[in-house]
């Protein structure tokens, strides 16, 4: 019986929120810190636990970020705060051209853009959102003063990550051509979303809930929210990016393969030289 009454008072309560965000002006700003594990796999082997320490250090730029989503009823922004190395005091510049660009999403339009720079080369990759089948569950946690339900799905791990490169994808067998039948790698993602805040927005490829995405769990990766302004005094424009040779994420991913491939020819043949 509390059960019910506590999912009763929470729907009571999102009904409110709800006839609050009808008004056209509104505004949500949500701050997101994600963070990484790395296995050094069989190079970590070979390293004692100080020199481990030292190398997670060097990388902790990479494995620990900052996001704001800047969101109405249809359209966000997802974009990175800007970070300096935690040693050198330089921005990471080879990382960035394997790391999410500016997002926008449009959740009505079914529509996502995202400027991308590879290599000095600017990019405007405009795509529908990543589907996603999302199983809602009734298990519940407090995130700050939110109230959230869990959800879970399956999703192509490439399809998360289109933006980045594994040098995988440059075996023979990784060839979209070939003969041989490729399995599939799957993320298990875990979302954690508050109907107290009634829309279908959320950090990176997520959305598509009926409540704000406060925290995402998938693979290696967790993404947790930690803090949201409702209607701030100083509103942002919502804007998709505009600027940029446009490519699909598949085009993209084509042409970053592509590069890496030149690269590493370019490389062994110096080496040969």
């Amino acid at each position: 019986m509390k059960t019910l009454t506590t999912k009763f008072s929470i729907l009571v309560f999102s009904l409110l929120v709800t006839l609050n965000l009808s008004a056209q002006d509104f505004q949500g700003q949500a701050t997101y810190i994600t963070k990484s594990t790395m296995d050094l796999g069989r190079f970590g082997d070979r390293l004692s636990e100080a020199q481990k320490k030292q190398v997670k250090d060097r990388l902790k730029n990479r494995l620990e970020k900052t996001y704001t989503l800047t969101f109405n009823k249809e359209e966000s922004t997802f974009n990175e705060n800007d970070k300096l190395d935690a040693i050198s005091g330089a921005t990471d510049s080879w990382g960035k051209n394997f790391t999410p660009g500016e997002q926008y999403k449009n959740v009505k339009t079914n529509t996502q853009i995202q400027d991308q720079e590879f290599y000095g080369k600017r990019f405007l990759v405009k795509d529908k959102l990543q589907p996603i089948i999302w199983k809602m569950e009734s298990e519940t946690k407090q995130i700050g003063t939110y109230t959230c339900f869990r959800a879970t799905a399956s999703i192509p791990s490439d399809e998360l990550t289109w933006y980045n490169f594994s040098w995988d994808k440059l075996r023979p067998n990784s060839d979209a051509n070939s003969d041989e039948k490729q399995e599939v790698a799957m993320t298990e993602v875990e979302a954690w979303y508050s109907p107290q805040i009634p829309v279908g927005h959320g950090p990176s490829e997520y959305w598509g809930l009926p409540g704000l995405i406060l925290e995402v769990s998938a693979g290696s990766t967790t993404i947790l929210c930690s803090k949201i302004i409702i209607n701030p005094e100083e509103k942002e424009k919502i804007e998709a990016p505009n600027k940029g040779k446009e490519v699909t994420k598949q085009e993209y991913q084509d042409i970053i393969v592509a590069k890496m491939k030149e690269f590493r020819e370019n490389r062994v043949g110096r080496q040969r030289g």
